[in-house]
């Protein structure tokens, strides 16, 4: 079996966990290669050791059996995406504040032995396909794992916006944005803006208004058949800005329209510890 190793150096300072990840996996019989989950651009203040070999992620992927991540929840959204290509399941080892997707713990690496001998199991997450349509042209297009979301920027002022479900208008409504958020995306910025925890193995579609300035924007939970659509109010000169799972944002202006689908492909999250999507829900927010 091999297994790739994806530290994020910023959250895994000297890539110590992974070292102890790679010695662990080793003497269980697995091989092993560390790899960033980005290029680091020198002149850096990392400490990376120099007796550790980094390899690239995206030739370490091929031929590989599960991708271990080391950092927060940005780091296993950025890794999964690579993985999820090759449809490579994907454990991510909590070094960051939350980590809703995380499996492990920092403390908890000696459970990595599992791996070597097959002893885990595999929950496939739900994906959104967003796309940008302009004057009938796909302009962007992108998977989700987490979320699509469509804010005003920096700017102090509100977005005219428009939502519909299969080009049936949900809500019209003026605030900072909405995020369209799949059920594992729902304990992100979805949850902070006051829509409902799914849980990660459902299927739907979750809509939530950021900050609206109406007393009847609510979040909505649709079935994952729907097509989500979301634009700028007609007669808007404003523009707006998109940005998929954390990624760069893109530009969307009046006449575009933001569509999210249920996508075929799906996230594949290895279980070792057995623990619940609700055991973990009340750890993390401080409930147990």
């Amino acid at each position: 079996m091999k297994i790739v190793l994806c530290p994020n150096p910023y959250r895994d300072r000297g890539l110590r966990a992974a070292q102890s990840a790679q010695r662990i996996l080793e003497s269980a019989g697995a091989a092993t290669a560390i790899c960033l989950p980005f290029d680091v651009e020198p002149p850096s203040r990392l400490d990376l050791p120099a007796g550790v070999g980094l390899g690239r992620l995206d030739r370490e992927l091929e031929g590989a059996d599960v991708l271990v991540c080391f950092g927060g929840d940005g780091t296993i959204l950025h890794a999964a995406h690579e993985a999820n290509a090759r449809n490579i399941p994907v454990l991510g080892v909590n070094l960051g504040s939350i980590g809703f997707m995380a499996e492990l713990e920092h403390g908890e690496l000696s459970l990595l032995s599992r791996l070597a001998s097959g002893k885990f199991g595999i929950e496939r997450r739900m994906m959104l396909d967003v796309s940008v349509r302009r004057e009938g042209r796909c302009v962007f297009e992108q998977h989700a794992l987490n979320d699509a979301v469509l804010t005003k920027g920096a700017v102090a002022r509100v977005l005219d916006l428009e939502v519909t479900g299969d080009r049936v208008t949900i809500s019209s409504f003026s605030g900072d944005g909405v995020v369209v958020a799949t059920p594992t995306g729902s304990t992100a910025y979805s949850m902070a803006a006051g829509g409902p925890i799914v849980e990660p193995t459902a299927e739907n579609i979750i809509i939530a208004p950021i900050c609206a300035h109406s007393l009847h924007a609510k979040p909505f939970v649709l079935g994952a058949g729907r097509a989500v659509g979301v634009r700028l109010a007609p007669g808007s000169k404003k523009t707006a800005y998109l940005s998929v799972d954390g990624g760069r944002a893109f530009r969307v202006g009046p006449g575009d329209w933001v569509e999210c689908r249920r996508s075929r492909r799906t996230t594949q999250m290895v279980k070792l510890t057995g623990r619940s999507f609700y055991e973990r829900i009340n750890q993390k927010l401080g409930k147990a």
